[in-house]
């Protein structure tokens, strides 16, 4: 539900990087559900391997609109630099006042550069950073959770084998086992008279 709330208002802002990772996002916790109802392991894994890219994308992500290491939050990165749009909570955030300035005829009334945002109680690259912890800390508890079904998984696999007295160390793999079995009949067991003798007595 937090992935898909984010994709809509990623949609909204026009920014195309991270509706490509919430996507991925999304289908990576769909084979996640899908392996754990299912008794897939393999699909737990590859979620468990998104996630660390997840937790990578969203520390990036939180990198950029803080400024860290030279990037900057007005650069067109988050649209592939085909667009001129942002963040949608800059213009919508709370307590935001959004007021468009008239652009001189030789410019686009599309650049955000005219239009003014003022009365904001939390500024848009913080509600960014917020989200991006907020998907960090559920990516932190799902990929705990995703090691613990594996265990339990591999555990109850374990158990079955030991139960079911079938060890692949008992028998020989089934390349190496004859093409054809040959039965021999069962000759009768002649008993003794002294036996039946005792059995008559009994």
């Amino acid at each position: 539900m937090a992935a898909l709330e984010r994709q809509v208002f990623d949609f909204l802002g026009y920014q195309w990087a991270p509706i490509l990772g919430n996507f991925l996002h999304i289908i990576a916790v769909i084979l996640g559900l899908f392996g754990t109802i299912q008794y897939r392991p393999r699909y737990i894994v590859v979620y468990a391997v998104w996630i660390a890219l997840w937790v990578a994308w969203n520390v990036f992500i939180i990198c950029f609109y803080l400024e860290v290491g030279g990037l900057s939050k007005d650069s067109d990165l988050m649209t592939f630099n085909i667009s001129i749009h942002r963040s949608w909570w800059r213009e919508h955030g709370p307590g935001c006042v959004r007021t468009e300035v008239v652009a001189p005829a030789s410019r686009s009334l599309d650049d955000h550069s005219y239009i003014s945002v003022t009365n904001c109680m939390v500024d848009f690259q913080y509600i960014e950073v917020i989200h991006s912890s907020f998907q960090i800390l559920l990516a932190l508890i799902g990929f705990v959770y995703a090691c613990y079904v594996i265990s339990i998984f591999m555990e109850e696999e374990d158990t079955f084998t030991f139960i079911s007295g079938v060890s692949p160390y008992m028998y020989p793999p089934p390349s190496q086992m004859p093409s054809h079995a040959q039965l021999r009949p069962v000759l009768p067991v002649e008993v003794s008279s002294q036996w039946r003798h005792s059995i008559a007595v009994c």
